[in-house]
């Protein structure tokens, strides 16, 4: 099919191509974003206490390929996002690895083992983010942002797929 090598291109230099922008894009334009995604995902566990292990503790996030990263934390029953260099953990991974790890189509456990999902830092903090994260229900989460994310982890998996074919077996496909 014409559109696999493309679907492969994207998901292996999209990364790269949102980088720039991203790049140039100021982290009070970012941070209202991530904030209301943050708050949209996890309103459920902030009514519930699940998040109260971060009151006062940072968690820090960088999508390395495409330079961005964030720290996050509780404060008075809220989510507050920051651009820190401190953080008291630190998840770092690639674009593609942390949206498959969201959707729960890879393994952290796995890819910390082959160094793609690197935890630095607090380990008992670490440890309580990724039980945390490992006991959301994908059907718990709002509709358009699940939708969004196994369609974004559809694409990168048949993208990966297309990747992992020898050249020569895709069929005259453009390489």
């Amino acid at each position: 099919m014409v559109l696999n090598p493309l679907r492969s291109r994207c998901v292996r230099h999209g990364p790269q191509l949102l980088r720039f922008p991203l790049r140039f894009t100021p982290f009070a334009v970012k941070k209202p974003l991530l904030q209301a995604l943050l708050r949209w995902q996890f309103q459920q566990a902030l009514a519930e206490g699940e998040l109260d292990f971060l009151e006062g503790r940072w968690l820090g996030i960088e999508v390395n390929d495409l330079e961005l990263r964030w720290s996050v934390t509780l404060e008075q029953g809220q989510l507050r996002v920051a651009d820190r260099d401190e953080a008291d953990v630190w998840f770092r991974g690639n674009a593609n690895d942390l949206a498959l790890i969201a959707a729960r189509r890879q393994d952290p456990d796995t890819l910390f083992f082959q160094r793609r999902l690197l935890i630095e830092g607090d380990t008992e903090l670490g440890l309580e983010v990724k039980n945390m994260m490992d006991a959301i229900d994908l059907d718990s989460m709002p509709a358009p942002l699940r939708i969004g994310l196994m369609q974004l982890a559809d694409f990168i998996e048949a993208g990966m797929k297309e990747d992992a074919i020898p050249p020569a077996d895709r069929a005259g496909a453009p390489c």
